[in-house]
């Protein structure tokens, strides 16, 4: 347990990279961000014991299912079926171990299983939308799933959402959390949607796009993306955070 204390504190200590390389705390066309962004300096909070010793997570608590988001239900789910893998790494590209990492999406029309998602695409009854998994050793991860659709969120005129999927990274209190999304490479929603560009460097912005990998394929089964995680440096992935 000591060890993996010591390797998830690492998914906060991610401050050293270039502030063109995250999204704006506020950024007028992404609305939401009017009411989010913080107007007054912020107030410090000391960790208490608790918030830095725990949870640990161990292997026990994740099952095969929680990562295969196609097997959690009798039926199969509607929809392209995809493999998302990749890495979680720090700056200088080691590998970040036993690391709890969580992913939320929409189905395949584009509708979120929530009550607060009113977009009348059907829902799908053999597909949840959320899904966990353990890093390995060295840093790996794998999800199967079905690529998400888009859907209108209203945010300006005809907005529409890219395809993403939503990761979360947790270290070893629930305090200690990364959140990013990924997307879809070719996707011509990218360039219309606020959440990607409030993003300043275009280059930070595809750190955020997977990449489509044949020898991730199965064939006759589902196609493989690569997504990479790191968590600080130059090369850090943009993450969703209170600045």
């Amino acid at each position: 347990m000591k060890d993996v204390r010591k390797q998830t504190t690492t998914v906060t200590h991610h401050r050293r990279h270039d502030p063109g390389s995250q999204p704006r705390a506020l950024y007028e066309p992404y609305r939401a961000t009017m009411l989010r962004a913080p107007r007054k300096p912020l107030i410090f909070l000391p960790r208490t014991l608790s918030e830095v010793t725990g949870p640990v997570f161990g292997q026990d608590a994740v099952t095969d299912t929680d990562s295969d988001l196609t097997r959690q239900h009798t039926g199969e789910p509607q929809g392209e079926r995809i493999i998302v893998t990749g890495r979680v790494l720090d700056d200088e590209g080691r590998p970040v171990p036993h690391t709890l990492m969580e992913i939320w999406q929409t189905n395949a029309a584009g509708r979120y299983r929530h009550k607060n998602d009113r977009h009348p695409a059907p829902l799908d009854p053999n597909f949840t939308g959320a899904g966990r998994t353990l890093t390995d050793a060295d840093g790996n991860y794998r999800f199967v799933t079905i690529k998400p659709g888009a859907y209108p969120w209203q945010n300006h005129e005809n907005a529409w959402r890219p395809a993403h999927i939503h990761f979360s990274l947790l270290g070893p209190a629930f305090i200690m959390r990364l959140v990013t999304q990924m997307y879809f490479p070719g996707d011509p929603l990218l360039e219309h949607d606020p959440i990607l560009q409030s993003i300043p460097d275009e280059k930070a912005q595809q750190r955020l796009v997977a990449r489509f990998e044949l020898r991730l394929t199965q064939p006759e089964f589902a196609l493989g993306y690569r997504f990479d995680i790191v968590l600080c440096g130059c090369g850090a992935t943009p993450f969703e955070e209170v600045k």
